[in-house]
């Protein structure tokens, strides 16, 4: 039972990578434990717990008017970056002496610490050696006060001289003197450097005279055989383009037979197949006029020939059949004709008979039997006039009247064949008057 309420009676803690966790005491048994950037337990009561921060720590120690190995006071300034370590044996020992303490108690213990052992640095140096070599400084004063800071549990990341100056213008005047020096020697040096310069410009001078009289020469005598050997390669090279122009025209005409020999070549090969693509042509014009003309000539002049045989047989039956109903009707008409002839031989033998029988009497009769006939067949065109004017008096229309009378009984005789004039002397008691 006493167990189970020590377990419920306590907190679990917990830091970053940038703290030590710190746990002392317990339930029972004393015990210590260090936790960086993890977790612990801690009892209520009987258990403390701290922490301890593991960033870095910038420092700014500062020795004013230290006397150097030459009795110069001066005054430095550095910057210094100072941690604690992490091993556990170092975090012990960082532990004894800074554990409950804030940063600024830490960073002056370090600081004072860092400051004591630059001023020692700082007394056995010249003036000179700490301002003109500051690495030699800062990499001396590091490597002193790394093991009294490292029994601390610190390390010493890196340190650097900030500022360095003094108050009885030591420094100042150091710097008048060099600065003199460098004046003068920078004076002597522009004299000897004019000098120089002066006794160089004339050799130079005098160099560049002779070069130019020998440079004058030899150009003259380079350009006498530059233009001879220009001559010469002139020569050359019109030589060398005549031929190059004459084995190009030759070439150029060799290239030109050829061609004109493949374009030989090609139109003979087109005017082979123009010649073929023209007999395929011609078949095919044939085939098309055969397809097209022979073809449907043959068989309209077969339908045609048919058509005009059959025709033929046609009008060979039918004039077959005309001919024998022309036959058959002339027979008939023949017939026909012969008994009509017998019928009007043997009416003109009765009235033959007849007339011989009455003489001129029955003639006469037959005569003016006809005359009425005749006289309307003649009056048949007077029918149709509306209206007929006689010129004259009525003198002169008895005697047209008379005259048109005068010439019916010759017009009589030449229709029948009958003198009616005879005729009529001939009947008892008829007499014949005489017209002027």
């Amino acid at each position: 039972c006493v167990e189970a309420e020590c377990v419920v009676m306590g907190n679990i803690h917990t830091v970053g990578p940038d703290k030590a966790l710190f746990v002392t005491g317990g339930c029972g048994t004393s015990s210590r434990s260090i936790v960086t950037g993890g977790w612990a337990w801690a009892w209520w009561f009987v258990s403390d717990v701290q922490t301890l921060s593991l960033r870095i720590l910038t420092l700014a120690p500062v020795c004013e008017n230290v006397e150097t190995s030459q009795g110069v006071p001066l005054t430095v300034t550095g910057v210094a970056q100072v941690k604690i370590m992490k091993d556990p044996k170092f975090l012990s020992e960082a532990a004894e002496q800074f554990l409950g303490r804030s940063e600024e108690d830490i960073k002056s213990a370090i600081g004072q610490t860092l400051e004591g052992h630059l001023r020692a640095i700082l007394g056995t140096l010249t003036v000179e050696q700490v301002f003109q070599d500051r690495d030699t400084f800062a990499k001396a004063v590091r490597e002193v006060a790394a093991p009294d800071v490292g029994k601390m549990g610190i390390e010493i990341l890196s340190f650097t001289i900030k500022d360095v100056y003094d108050t009885v213008e030591y420094l100042e005047s150091l710097g008048k003197a060099q600065t003199s020096i460098v004046k003068r020697d920078a004076d002597i040096g522009v004299a000897q450097a004019n000098r120089d310069a002066g006794i160089r410009q004339a050799e130079c001078q005098k160099s560049a005279m002779d070069v130019k009289f020998s440079t004058d020469s030899k150009i003259e005598n380079n350009g006498r055989g530059f233009k001879l050997q220009q001559a010469t390669f002139d020569t050359e090279v019109n030589s060398a383009k005549a031929e190059a122009q004459m084995a190009y025209q030759l070439q150029a005409a060799k290239i030109q037979q050829k061609i004109r020999t493949e374009e030989i070549q090609v139109e003979v090969v087109e005017r082979r197949k123009q010649i073929e693509i023209e007999e395929q042509e011609t078949m095919r014009k044939e085939k098309e006029l055969i397809a097209t003309v022979r073809l449907p000539a043959e068989a309209e002049a077969f339908q045609v020939q048919t058509v005009a045989e059959g025709q033929r047989a046609k009008v060979v039956a039918s004039a077959k059949g005309e001919s024998e109903r022309i036959k058959l009707i002339g027979a008939a008409e023949a017939r026909a004709v012969e008994a009509v002839g017998r019928a009007e031989a043997e009416q003109m033998r009765m009235k033959a008979a007849a007339y011989a029988q009455y003489g001129d009497a029955a003639v006469l009769s037959l005569v003016l039997e006809a005359l009425p006939q005749i006289a309307a067949e003649v009056a048949a065109p007077l029918s149709r006039t509306g209206e007929i004017v006689l010129i004259g008096g009525s003198d002169k229309m008895s005697q047209e009247v008379t005259k048109l009378i005068g010439t019916l009984p010759p017009a009589v005789q030449a229709l029948t064949g009958v003198d009616i004039s005879r005729v009529l002397e001939r009947l008892p008691g008829a007499r014949l008057i005489e017209t002027a």
